[in-house]
């Protein structure tokens, strides 16, 4: 059939051959280590629709932008540009894409999880500094003697504890005490904290020995 006064290919094997020919002559695929981008370009109007109606043909949503006088059609999307390696049976391509893109999903997934696990460090070491600052408040003006048992008990296993996640100083309790349980000691000396200074208390420097 005739599009535009273009030839078109009726069957499918003969799509996906001039599809393969297009791409081999005018196309180029960028390194999918850096980014995913496919494209075919032309410096005819009619023949960039061509193409993107087999395109569409084949379910591949392509798009067109003018550069430089030039037609071209691209496609930006990992899924959509190995299912065109698909389409044109460059199979040996879309092994190579496909590894590349699996080695490149994994190392997001493991970016993302360490810098997730980094915020979460972070947040853990502020608030270990936040609280040891409130317990040597506390204990300095005081006095550790006027602490209830429990309260004395926790405020001490977390200044020899720093780096201690919550599960784990409720652990060395004794008995031993849950996170939440920890926490709420941990809030009440905090509140204490809070109060002698809205008395005027001072921190002073923090002494980490």
């Amino acid at each position: 059939g005739a599009e535009n006064g273009l030839l078109l290919p009726e069957r499918t094997c003969c799509r996906r051959a001039y599809l393969r020919g297009v791409f081999l002559a005018a196309g180029s695929l960028s390194d999918p280590r850096k980014s995913y981008h496919l494209e075919m370009v032309t410096p005819e109007k009619e023949k960039a629709e061509h193409i993107l109606s087999l395109l569409k043909d084949f379910g591949l949503e392509g798009r067109i932008v003018v550069r430089k006088r030039r037609y071209v059609v691209y496609l930006k999307e990992g899924d959509q540009i190995s299912d065109f390696l698909k389409v044109t049976e460059a199979h040996r391509a879309l092994l190579e894409f496909e590894n590349i893109r699996v080695l490149r999903e994994i190392s997001n997934t493991v970016n993302r999880k360490v810098n997730c696990e980094a915020a979460n460090i972070g947040k853990t070491v502020l608030a270990s500094v936040r609280q040891r600052t409130d317990i040597r408040l506390v204990l300095r003006c005081m006095g550790e003697e006027t602490l209830p048992g429990p309260l004395r008990e926790t405020a001490i296993l977390r200044l020899e504890n720093p780096d201690l996640p919550l599960k784990d100083l409720g652990a060395l309790h004794n008995p031993p005490v849950g996170k939440s349980g920890v926490n709420h000691r941990l809030r009440r000396l905090e509140a204490l904290a809070a109060s002698l200074r809205a008395k005027g208390e001072e921190d002073g420097p923090e002494d980490e020995n």
